[in-house]
C-alpha cells in the first residue's frame, strides 16, 4: 500500500476576511514550505486573504474554494449547551465547519492536515508517512462526569486517502455533534482509538502539543523562551484562546501584539523559531 502523500493541506477564510492576513498565518504557511518541502500546500478557503503576507504566499499555494453551504447539519445543537452558546455568541462555529472539511480533504487525497496556528520546527519524520492514519495525543479532557478522559487533537493529522480511521469518524461526527468544543472531534476520535486500535497511529503529545492549553503552556508559547524542544516537529498556538484582545482568562497577550518587530527582537519559544522565516 502507498505511503501518505508528501501533501500538505490547510483550511482558512470561512468567515469574512476584515483584516489582512495575519503574519502568525504566513508563517504557519511559509515554515511548512521551507521545513517539510512538501510537494504541494492546498489551501482551502471560502473567503479569500489579503494583504502583504498573503501575497507573499499565495503563488507557493493550490487555491480551493470550497462551497458556501453548511458543514454542521444541526446548528441548533449550539443551543442546548452552555459552551455551545458561547461558541455561538464568539462567532467560533466556522472552526466546526472545519472540522469536517479536513477530514473530508483528508479521504479524498491524503496528506498532512494542519491547524493555521501551526509553525513547524523540524521536518516531520518519515516513518510516519507509512502509517494509514497519524494523530496526536494532547492533553486529557474532563469528560461531563468530570473525569479526564484521553484526547487527540485534530489540530495535525496525516493520512492516506481512503483511511478507516477517518472515514468512520467523519460519520460519527454528524451523529454526535453536539455544539461544544471538541466532543465531536478530539474526544470522539479518542473513542474510536479504543474501537480501531489498529488502524490508527497515535504519536506522543510532545511531536504537536509541547505546550498544554492552560495558562502555563500559553505563556511558554508567546511570552518566555523554552529551550527544550527535543522531538517536536510543530508547534500549536492554541490561538482561539488569547488571540481576541479581550480573551484574558489564559494571558494578557494577544494577536495585535504579534508584530513582525517583536517576532524579531523579543525571545519567546514561538519569536526564536519564527524568526528564522521571515528573511
Amino acid at each position: 500500500m502507498a505511503d501518505i502523500p508528501n501533501i500538505f493541506h490547510f483550511v482558512f477564510g470561512l468567515r469574512p476576511q476584515t483584516e489582512p492576513m495575519h503574519i502568525a498565518h504566513y508563517l504557519c504557511l511559509e515554515s511548512c514550505r521551507r521545513v517539510n518541502r512538501p510537494d504541494a500546500i492546498h489551501f482551502y478557503y471560502l473567503n479569500e486573504p489579503h494583504g502583504e503576507w498573503w501575497e507573499r504566499i499565495r503563488p507557493h499555494l493550490t487555491l480551493h474554494r470550497v462551497a458556501s453551504e453548511r458543514q454542521v447539519a444541526n446548528s441548533r445543537r449550539y443551543r442546548d449547551t452552555e459552551a455551545g452558546r458561547f461558541i455561538q455568541k464568539a462567532g467560533w462555529t466556522y472552526a466546526h465547519e472545519s472540522d469536517f472539511i479536513r477530514l473530508r480533504v483528508l479521504l479524498e487525497t491524503g496528506g498532512v492536515y494542519a491547524d493555521m496556528d501551526t509553525l513547524f520546527v523540524q521536518p516531520l519524520p518519515l516513518r510516519l508517512f507509512g502509517h494509514a492514519f497519524v494523530i496526536g495525543e494532547e492533553p486529557s479532557l474532563p469528560s461531563a462526569d468530570g473525569v479526564l478522559r484521553p484526547s487527540l487533537c485534530n489540530a495535525v493529522m496525516l493520512s492516506r486517502p481512503g483511511a478507516a480511521f477517518p472515514a468512520r469518524w467523519l460519520a460519527r461526527m454528524h451523529e454526535v455533534f453536539d455544539g461544544t468544543w471538541s466532543r465531536h472531534s478530539c474526544q470522539e476520535a479518542a473513542q474510536l482509538w479504543a474501537a480501531l486500535p489498529d488502524a490508527v497511529h497515535v504519536v506522543p503529545q510532545r511531536y504537536f502539543y509541547r505546550h498544554a492549553p492552560t495558562r502555563v503552556g500559553v505563556k511558554a508559547l508567546v511570552e518566555v523562551f523554552d529551550p527544550d524542544l527535543h522531538d517536536v516537529y510543530s508547534l500549536h498556538l492554541w490561538a482561539h484562546l488569547w488571540w481576541d484582545e479581550w480573551r484574558t482568562d489564559f494571558t494578557a497577550f494577544h494577536a495585535g501584539l504579534l508584530t513582525e518587530e517583536r517576532i524579531r527582537t523579543i525571545d519567546t519559544t514561538y519569536n526564536v523559531i519564527a524568526r528564522g522565516f521571515l528573511d
